[in-house]
């Protein structure tokens, strides 16, 4: 009889890598997750067990991946803070990396973005491209899908959008809000993270929705989906920041940062590819309009709560 794979989620009690490690433990595998909340509610009754990072103490991190056969990895920041960084996550990448190596791991499927650049003036977007590079000279069997953005019910973006059309007469666009995004269903990247983690071939894939909306008709969607049918006004960049800055204020969070509004005004979240996701966001938000922007989702919460799931911060 063979022994059932070991397969490693960073993240599992988080967003994606939680659809991720459900997704392999119905397909059978044990799992292990690495994460900075260890004590944040298990949502797979002890079926995952976890392990800190430990990047700090290389042998430590080596055990923890030692017999797994594929490690799926969604470790990242979304902006620098006063205790974490982009230097800082690109560098404990590779320490992750070179463990999973000498560990014996031989696949890894990575978690990037659509239109990574070493030369991208964003570092989101530079950080990410210096890590594909690095698993691309590492010698694993690889597989980087690039989504642009997630929704699903632990989401931000798509939720923090509907809070606001629920709570202003207003719904405020950076510039002429043209350019472009393609929403991917969290469970559709789950599913080909784990179709990719049975593969042996070097991949590369655009892990985008079906759907394409500028980002003022998506705000306009979601109104509609909601009943908060709000005039789509344009606001300048400046503008826009600073609301976003006075929601993080109340909040006790960062809502939106100057280099995010600039990636989106830059056209970075599209790609000319097809669709690796089935599910489109029209429907889903369709499905669940009684309970997307209820509450504000805030990601210094998550990071400050190590205890509580995502679901009820």
């Amino acid at each position: 009889m063979r022994s059932r794979e070991v397969h490693v989620v960073t993240g599992a009690f988080g967003f994606s890598g939680k659809y991720i490690a459900r997704r392999l433990l119905d397909a059978g595998h044990d799992v292990r997750t690495l994460t900075n909340s260890p004590d944040r509610e298990n949502p797979f009754q002890g079926q995952v067990k976890a392990y800190p990072y430990n990047f700090d103490d290389p042998e430590k991190l080596i055990d923890s991946l030692r017999g797994a056969a594929v490690i799926y990895n969604n470790y990242w920041v979304r902006f620098n803070y006063k205790d974490y960084s982009y230097d800082q996550a690109v560098a404990n990448s590779l320490k992750l990396f070179e463990a999973a190596k000498r560990a014996g791991i031989k696949r890894i499927v990575h978690i990037s973005i659509t239109n990574p650049s070493e030369d991208s003036p964003f570092e989101y977007f530079s950080g990410k491209a210096r890590l594909e590079k690095a698993i691309m000279k590492s010698g694993f069997s690889y597989a980087i899908l690039r989504p642009a953005v997630l929704f699903g019910k632990e989401d931000m973006l798509i939720n923090n959008i509907a809070w606001f059309l629920r709570r202003f007469p207003v719904f405020g666009v950076f510039g002429d809000g043209k350019y472009r995004l393609q929403p991917i269903y969290v469970d559709d990247m789950a599913k080909l993270a784990v179709e990719q983690g049975r593969r042996t071939e070097n991949v590369i894939i655009n892990a985008i929705g079906p759907e394409t909306f500028t980002y003022r008709d998506l705000a306009r969607k979601i109104g509609m989906a909601i009943g908060k049918r709000r005039p789509i006004i344009s606001v300048s960049p400046q503008a826009g920041y600073f609301m976003g800055r006075l929601v993080s204020l109340l909040h006790h969070d960062v809502t939106i940062t100057r280099d995010e509004i600039k990636g989106l005004m830059a056209d970075l979240l599209y790609t000319d590819s097809p669709p690796a996701g089935k599910t489109k966001l029209t429907e889903w938000i369709k499905e669940h309009a009684s309970l997307v922007g209820r509450h504000y989702r805030s990601e210094l919460a998550r990071r400050e709560n190590r205890v509580k799931s995502y679901d009820t911060l």
